[in-house]
């Protein structure tokens, strides 16, 4: 009964105060198990696309009920080419 779940959070952006979400995964072998192979997915602010990875003290962070999502079996190339060249057009 292994599942994954996503975790998101909100927090303002230290450049432009507009929300921030951050997502993470992270597994559960059964219901009672906590959870294993957390992996941090990213963040970004939505209004101005800074990638900020955590709060900046004292703002605190606003965390959402994990939602269980299906885990892929495969990325496509295409996929990671077009993240990789969208990182790139972001960097600061």
């Amino acid at each position: 009964m292994r599942k994954q779940y996503l975790h998101l959070s909100a927090y303002s952006c230290d450049k432009c105060q507009g929300p921030v979400i951050s997502g993470a995964l992270a597994v559960r072998e059964n219901a009672i198990s906590k959870e294993t192979e957390i992996r941090q997915v990213g963040a970004i602010c939505l209004s101005c696309g800074h990638r900020q990875n955590r709060a900046t003290e004292p703002e605190r962070s606003r965390q959402f009920f994990p939602a269980e999502w299906a885990p892929v079996n495969a990325i496509e190339a295409g996929h990671l080419a077009t993240a990789y060249v969208e990182a790139l057009n972001r960097a600061d």
